[in-house]
């Protein structure tokens, strides 16, 4: 009996008993701070200074509610080949770009 209770237990939610993934921690206040005025002046350059787009697409909450979180935080560390987006690893790590993603999904804070 007790082998029917854990297979039933696996079926109803395999996941039950997988480890959760650890999120990335936050950056710091003042890195944030940094953070925010890069996005806002680097990233503005091509996606507009309001984020709502220019020579890039917008980066609004809207623009942005159906992309999947990790592929757009792939396209900021790593940029995209063959288009204007550079990479961005050698100014942030990739639980800062967690967090720049995080925050555009929301709503972008001003500087």
């Amino acid at each position: 009996m007790p082998i029917v209770l854990v297979l039933a237990l696996l079926l109803v939610s395999p996941g039950a008993f997988a480890e959760a993934a650890p999120q990335p921690e936050a950056p710091t206040p003042e890195r944030q701070k940094q953070l925010v005025h890069l996005v806002r002046q680097d990233c503005g350059s091509c996606h507009g200074m309001t984020l709502h787009g220019g020579l890039g697409p917008a980066l609004t909450p809207e623009a942005l509610r159906d992309k999947p979180v990790d592929s757009l935080v792939a396209t900021i560390y790593g940029g995209r080949p063959g288009t204007a987006m550079p990479p961005w690893h050698r100014f942030l790590t990739e639980a800062e770009a967690t967090w720049i993603v995080q925050q555009l999904m929301v709503r972008f804070p001003e500087e």
